[in-house]
């Protein structure tokens, strides 16, 4: 399963790759977050292993994340493997003008494991995107009122 979100941000390019690209900010704008450990490598450099959890109704997400190309403000790929799935995110930031940025998200995903997992996939992949679309929708919100 494959799709894109994008979003138009009030923001110069590089300040909205800078926001993205600081996981301070992660708890901003995805709900649930809660924290990011390096485990491996240089924090945001190509290589980085890092474990994401993020509060789940009564319980926790913990999902692993390999930056594969950090090459902000351009572009930036990462591989998030749970163990219910496996998915890559390629997010591009386009310049549309000296003080409006387009936030492109293209995710794939890759393998479901179980049967819940894969049943959500066939029977309501647009949950997914909606999803996606929201941090999208919650990120611009965050990275408008950021001073």
């Amino acid at each position: 399963m494959k799709f894109t979100c994008t979003i138009e941000i009030d923001r110069p390019r590089d300040e909205v790759a800078q926001l993205f690209g600081d996981p301070q900010y992660l708890g901003e704008y995805q709900e649930g977050f809660l924290d990011k450990t390096l485990l491996e490598g240089t924090a945001g450099e190509n290589g980085a292993i890092s474990k994401m959890r993020y509060k789940m109704g009564k319980g926790e997400m913990e999902l692993t994340e390999t930056i594969m190309d950090n090459s902000l403000p351009d572009r930036f790929l990462a591989h998030y493997h749970h163990k219910h799935m496996d998915n890559s995110m390629e997010c591009r930031f386009v310049p549309l003008s000296d003080s409006r940025t387009r936030y492109e998200s293209e995710i794939e995903y890759t393998a479901f494991r179980g049967f819940v997992p894969k049943a959500m996939a066939f029977l309501f992949p647009g949950m997914f995107k909606k999803q996606v679309q929201k941090w999208l929708d919650n990120f611009k919100t965050f990275a408008e009122k950021t001073p």
